[in-house]
């Protein structure tokens, strides 16, 4: 990922096809998840270290926005939100990227001497076109930013992941 100038929050978008989901998932889970393939769509990079985001079917049938750390770099292996305008309200707070867990529970650092608001015009677009606020750090939409191998998380993408929970 390039750097976006101080912009906002850097992601690239990128809808994989079929056979590019199956060869990602394949590579991912091994045998350990067999239906992986059909239960994840990988559709934006979040980090330049290679994570993903990806719409994920869970066991119930909902489709959740969740995070794969690329295990190289980022660990986190979680659900980063539960619809599409919790992801848009993620991408407001104005991390530079959204793959480090660790960055999750303090607003994102200032992107300029003037500490001027990251994603002013996104915000505002948000609060018209949905009626919600970004909020002021990660935590408030990625309630559980798991990592993979966690034995104690409660994080359902994680769980299933780690083969916990089907």
């Amino acid at each position: 990922m390039s750097d976006n100038g101080g912009l906002g929050t850097s992601i690239g978008l990128r809808g994989y096809t079929a056979e590019q989901t199956l060869s990602y998932a394949q590579s991912w889970f091994d045998e350990s998840a067999p239906d992986a393939a059909a239960r994840l769509w990988p559709f934006a990079q979040t980090g330049g270290e290679g994570s993903m985001a990806a719409l994920w079917r869970d066991g119930e049938g909902r489709v959740r926005i969740v995070h794969l750390g690329s295990g190289s770099g980022s660990m986190m292996t979680c659900v980063l939100a539960d619809d599409a305008v919790d992801f848009l309200r993620l991408l407001a707070i104005g991390y530079r990227e959204i793959c480090w867990n660790d960055e999750f529970g303090a607003p994102p650092e200032p992107w300029d001497a003037d500490h001027e608001i990251v994603n002013a015009p996104f915000r505002e677009w948000l609060h018209r076109t949905f009626g919600v606020t970004a909020p002021a750090t990660g935590l408030e939409i990625v309630s559980e930013p798991a990592e993979m191998g966690d034995e104690d998380t409660t994080d359902p993408f994680c769980r299933w992941v780690d083969n916990k929970d089907a």
